[in-house]
């Protein structure tokens, strides 16, 4: 999923020194509501990066939406667009997406099924509800940081419909990346990282075992769930911090929510639009290639093309007049 915003206020760079402590921490994080699109276009709570925090381990930006009406609507319509630096995870509750990228990749999307695109160096692609979709559209996009090591490694696109599952009294608890409790995703992942999906059922109670070294945070989806015994209303995230061995989850109503966590990230980050870099040149030229061939790139380009989208691909916005600042990965209150 793109960030579609014209004025995208994530110019941030997430310096490595601000440290993330050993001891385990509570911290409510709030989405803003951000438009997916133009004038009728579908709402997304985006809830990182967030004023407060801006990374979750290598998680750096997550967005949740729905359930929406889409009933005789066009749903989710994403242009072609670019991404550098950066891992893409689309992980739906209700309805449907049609991924397609300039690797010639086309699939759709289903609840239960991990899409899974790393960017590398540069890649572009397109995400849409399908012309025969479902009533109800609801899900995460994810986007995770690639390491240094990885940043230009070739760019890839995984689709898994078979995924480990935990069984676990009262949830279903399906590792879409990493490893939680022995169950281990099939998914390439470059950093330490772990990411689960949690359907609650009504009156669940559950704990999950996590890894000290890990930070962790909980997005919740639909309904509430109460998280370390704080309510974490849907749309919401919970950061945990770092030092926990277990996670106490429960739930008085059907609920679904998403566990994410990975060893902190130990680098600086440049983000700005779609783009993952490690200093504000990086994300010049990164858009500068991307305005070249936007309109009719080459299929050798650095962002190849995506066929079988109806439609223009999406213009970056303009960059700020500033070079990008410094900024801590966390707000010290």
């Amino acid at each position: 999923m793109s960030n579609v915003e014209e004025r995208p206020v994530e110019q941030d760079v997430c310096s490595a020194d601000a440290a993330v402590a050993a001891e385990p921490d509570l911290e409510p994080l709030h989405p803003r509501d951000v438009p997916l699109g133009g004038p009728r276009a579908m709402r997304v709570g985006r809830v990182l990066p967030n004023r407060d925090r801006r990374l979750v381990g290598a998680w750096c930006f997550a967005d949740s939406y729905g359930p929406e009406d889409i009933a005789g609507r066009e749903g989710m319509q994403v242009p072609p667009h670019p991404h550098i630096g950066l891992q893409t995870v689309t992980w739906l509750v209700e309805g449907e997406v049609l991924h397609r990228d300039g690797l010639g990749s086309r699939a759709l999307v289903r609840p239960g099924d991990l899409s899974l695109m790393t960017a590398g160096p540069g890649i572009a692609h397109s995400e849409q509800s399908p012309p025969d979709h479902s009533p109800v559209l609801h899900g995460a996009q994810l986007w995770v940081a690639l390491p240094e090591a990885a940043r230009r490694t070739a760019p890839a696109y995984e689709f898994h419909t078979d995924l480990p599952r935990l069984d676990v009294p009262g949830a279903d608890v399906t590792v879409f990346i990493g490893d939680i409790a022995g169950a281990a995703s099939p998914a390439t992942v470059h950093s330490p990282l772990a990411g689960a999906a949690l359907a609650l059922d009504a009156g669940a109670r559950l704990r999950l075992p996590l890894v000290p070294g890990f930070e962790y945070a909980v997005l919740v989806l639909s309904a509430a769930a109460t998280v370390e015994g704080r309510e974490v209303p849907a749309g919401d995230m919970l950061y945990l911090g770092r030092g926990r061995t277990e996670l106490a989850l429960a739930a008085d109503r059907p609920a679904h929510a998403l566990l994410l966590g990975g060893e902190p990230f130990a680098e600086d980050l440049v983000m700005w639009w779609n783009f993952v870099g490690r200093s504000h040149d990086d994300i010049v030229e990164a858009r500068t290639d991307w305005e070249r061939e936007r309109a009719d790139a080459p299929a050798n380009s650095r962002f190849a093309p995506v066929t079988g989208y109806d439609g223009p691909a999406l213009p970056a916005p303009a960059l700020p007049n500033a070079r990008l600042k410094p900024r801590p990965r966390y707000h010290r209150h």
